[in-house]
């Protein structure tokens, strides 16, 4: 029995969607990698935590495309909302919301210095908020597309 074109096409467009998440993903970790080792911006412990979150989904994404897996959000959801929910925190630190003595980075780089801030707003913390929320964002609707 052959699948319906609905069906196929909405199976499509959630295949799109997963693929454009491993690619912000895998922008996200060759961007990490470009500041860590190439320009040897110094890594504060939020920002190792977020590379924890976000380095297995630029691996465990393609992993579900190759053959489609609709179970793909599954494992790979709750990867990025912690991630995301580290990011938020470490862009509460940055813009001094969080009280100092809350802080997690007491040795090493401090996590409220801004190693790169383009166009007066834009750091790394910011940059990682971003590609957390459309990671989860692509998944979400991934998970609508593929469960109807």
């Amino acid at each position: 029995m052959s699948t319906p074109p609905a069906a196929r096409e909405r199976e499509s467009s959630a295949w799109m969607l997963a693929f454009a998440a491993w690619l912000v993903a895998m922008a996200s970790t060759l961007g990490a990698l470009f500041f860590g080792e190439v320009m040897k911006l110094p890594t504060c412990v939020l920002c190792w935590y977020q590379r924890i979150f976000m380095f297995p989904l630029a691996l465990i994404l393609p992993m579900g495309l190759f053959p489609f897996d609709r179970k793909l959000v599954r494992y790979a959801l709750p990867l990025a909302v912690v991630g995301w929910l580290v990011a938020v925190f470490h862009q509460l630190v940055v813009a001094g919301v969080i009280p100092e003595e809350i802080r997690p980075c007491t040795q090493g780089v401090p996590c409220s210095q801004t190693v790169i801030e383009w166009f007066g707003f834009v750091t790394i913390p910011l940059l990682s908020v971003a590609a957390f929320s459309i990671v989860i964002a692509l998944l979400v609707a991934v998970h609508l597309r593929s469960s109807k």
